[in-house]
């Protein structure tokens, strides 16, 4: 099994930054893409921003320009840099990976429990 683990949500007023961070655990893996969705109050979960191993990355129309993805392969971890806070990126967000479990030769996909993000005054 593959864990995420999440850290770097919080309050932050509107026209700041945060960073969170979603590092993997686990046996035996590897990651193909590596990505954050959110979660906004009574919407669906949408894809904010994807990178492959590759580091090929994609974003959202909503937060191109003010987000960046990256990742650290040897760490098995991804970041999501946020720029220029607005009131709408208010929501949970969740970190997924996607990979192959050594052992069994599946696939996998996963999911991180979603910090809070409030972007508010």
């Amino acid at each position: 099994q593959v864990q995420l683990v999440e850290s770097g949500g919080g309050l932050v007023q509107p026209g700041g930054s945060l960073r969170l961070s979603c590092a993997a655990s686990g046996s035996r893996f590897s990651i193909n893409d590596m990505g954050w969705y959110r979660q906004a109050p009574g919407k669906q979960r949408v894809l904010v921003a994807s990178i492959t191993d590759g580091g090929i990355t994609t974003y959202a129309n909503s937060i191109k320009d003010r987000f960046t993805i990256s990742r650290d392969n040897a760490k098995k971890t991804v970041y999501l840099q946020m720029n220029s806070l607005k009131p709408e990126d208010t929501g949970v967000y969740f970190c997924n990976a996607q990979g192959v479990l050594h052992m069994t030769s599946r696939d996998f996909d996963t999911w991180g429990q979603g910090p809070q993000i409030t972007v508010s005054s």
